[in-house]
C-alpha cells in the first residue's frame, strides 16, 4: 500500500501513511527503513518519495551542461535586480552565470554560500558580498551546515535566487543531499521573493529532497526548451514565469 501511494502522488509523509493504514508512525518509519533498504524508495526528512535516490551530478558534468541557456537565464534573471539590492544567491552552474550578470549593478549586497558566485564579484568593487561560512561541500563548490543556515537567519533579503537538480510542478525544487536541501531550505526562508533559475534538463527529475515547494517560487526563469505542461502548472500555482532565449535573454513573462 506504501509503494501504490508512491506510484500516485510521488512522495508520501509519515503522518499521512499512518493515518491512512491506521498504525503508528513508528511501524510505517520501519516499513520505510526496509524499502529504502531494498532500492524500492528513498527515506526523506519525514516521509519518502519514488524510486531509488538520484546520483548527484559532479561540477564538471554540471558546468557543461545547458551552457547556453544557463547564461541566457542568468541575464533575464538579473533584470528582476535593481541597484542597491540585498540578495541572496544560492549555489550552482546556472546561479554562477547569474552572478556574471549582475557585475554592472551598484549598491548590492549580495548574501551568498557559493566560492564561484562570491569570486565573480571579486572585481564589482561596487557591491558588498557577504559569505556565509559553514562546511565545504566540493561537488558543488558551496558552504553548507549549521554555521551556514545559522548566517542566514539572520538576514532578511528582498529576493533569494536558487536551483536545484530538479523541478517538478507538483514536488518544486529538489536535491539528493539532506545538509543542501537544509541550507537551500535556510535562504528561501531568508528572502522575501524566492526566484528559481532553471535550465530544461532539470525539469521532470524528481531528487530525494524537497528544498523548495511549488508555491513558494514568486518568479521561474528558464528556458525555451522548458515543457509547456509543467510551465502551465506554475503558472496556475501563482508563480511568475520567465523564459530566455539563448543568445539573447530577452523576457517573455506568462
Amino acid at each position: 500500500m506504501i509503494l501504490e501511494a508512491l506510484r500516485a502522488d510521488g512522495a508520501v509523509s509519515i503522518s499521512s501513511l499512518a493515518e491512512s493504514l491506521e498504525t503508528s508512525a513508528v511501524t510505517i518509519r520501519r516499513d520505510l527503513v526496509y524499502l529504502d533498504s531494498v532500492g524500492m524508495l528513498t527515506r526523506t526528512h519525514g516521509g519518502a518519495v519514488a524510486g531509488p535516490p538520484s546520483r548527484e551530478s559532479s561540477y564538471a558534468e554540471k558546468i557543461v551542461q545547458a551552457i547556453d541557456e544557463k547564461y541566457a537565464i542568468g541575464r533575464l534573471a538579473a533584470t528582476l535586480v535593481h541597484d542597491g539590492d540585498v540578495i541572496i544567491i544560492g549555489p550552482g552552474t546556472t546561479t554562477e552565470a547569474f552572478a556574471e550578470s549582475l557585475l554592472q549593478k551598484t549598491g548590492l549586497t549580495v548574501i551568498t554560500n557559493s566560492l564561484p558566485v562570491a569570486e565573480a564579484f571579486v572585481q564589482a568593487t561596487a557591491n558588498e558580498v557577504i559569505m556565509t561560512g559553514g562546511t565545504l561541500r566540493a561537488s558543488i563548490r558551496a558552504f553548507v551546515g549549521e554555521a551556514t543556515n545559522r548566517t542566514l537567519r539572520g538576514i532578511h533579503a528582498d529576493k533569494t535566487f536558487v536551483s536545484g537538480n530538479g523541478l517538478v510542478a507538483d514536488f518544486g525544487l529538489s536535491t539528493p543531499n539532506m545538509t543542501v536541501a537544509d541550507s537551500d531550505r535556510a535562504m528561501a526562508a531568508a528572502g522575501h521573493e524566492i526566484v528559481a533559475l532553471v535550465d530544461h534538463t532539470k525539469f521532470g527529475v524528481r531528487t530525494a529532497i524537497q528544498t523548495i515547494s511549488t508555491e513558494q517560487i514568486t518568479h521561474l526563469v528558464t528556458d525555451a526548451e522548458a515543457p509547456v505542461d509543467q510551465l502551465g502548472l506554475f503558472a496556475r500555482s501563482g508563480t511568475t514565469l520567465h523564459v530566455a532565449k539563448p543568445g539573447t535573454g530577452l523576457l517573455d513573462t506568462i
